[in-house]
């Protein structure tokens, strides 16, 4: 097993990670948040030349209000929101929040600074959208389903047993052998910016 620490390549992490968690993550929150504090750090987008289609949200009073519904009018963005009381009706947002909190932020020491805290963030941001399979995607990244890249589970696969038959089903997707059945393998571990908790996990013919 070869294990080594590695920054993995950034591409734009913009499926994975609904709009309403960006905002919410690019700057620190007042101790009263309103409409307006809503509608200005939304406009972090701008920076970047992205216009969501879409910002997904509770009924918080910061969000369902006429300042925020103006302001998304104006940049021709449709506001959703989860209805009152029913569980699950943001459920992507939900199961990301609880993603980033059991694999991101209780994994480490949370930066006092606003600005490291961030950094930790987009940093598991980046690793969520490049490197971590879902099974709502079948087994795909975000990036991947972004991009209409091929996902690792549906490229040739590695078989190490030296008499299995090539045309013999696997587990699925079914996929093609790669090379010979029975060619050995390595498990390689590397960790995302030198994290040990956002570890990219991948297989090679040794």
């Amino acid at each position: 097993m070869q294990i080594r620490s590695r920054r993995a390549p950034e591409r734009p992490a913009r499926s994975g990670v609904p709009s309403s968690l960006q905002v919410s993550s690019s700057s620190g929150f007042p101790s009263t948040p309103n409409g307006g504090w809503a509608s200005r750090r939304s406009s972090v987008s701008r920076a970047k030349a992205t216009t969501p289609k879409y910002l997904i949200c509770d009924k918080d009073s910061i969000f369902w209000c006429d300042t925020f519904k103006r302001w998304c009018k104006r940049k021709t963005i449709r506001p959703r929101f989860g209805a009152v009381g029913q569980h699950g009706s943001i459920a992507v947002v939900e199961r990301f929040i609880r993603t980033m909190k059991d694999e991101g932020t209780r994994k480490i020491l949370i930066p006092q600074r606003q600005a490291g805290f961030r950094r930790e963030l987009n940093s598991f941001v980046i690793w969520y959208n490049e490197h971590r399979p879902h099974t709502t995607l079948r087994g795909k990244t975000p990036n991947d389903a972004y991009f209409r890249l091929r996902p690792a589970n549906r490229r040739p696969r590695i078989e190490p047993r030296k008499r299995w038959p090539r045309r013999s089903p696997c587990a699925g997707p079914r996929t093609l052998v790669a090379g010979q059945p029975g060619d050995r393998f390595a498990l390689r571990v590397e960790f995302h910016d030198g994290k040990r908790h956002l570890p990219v996990v991948s297989l090679k013919r040794a």
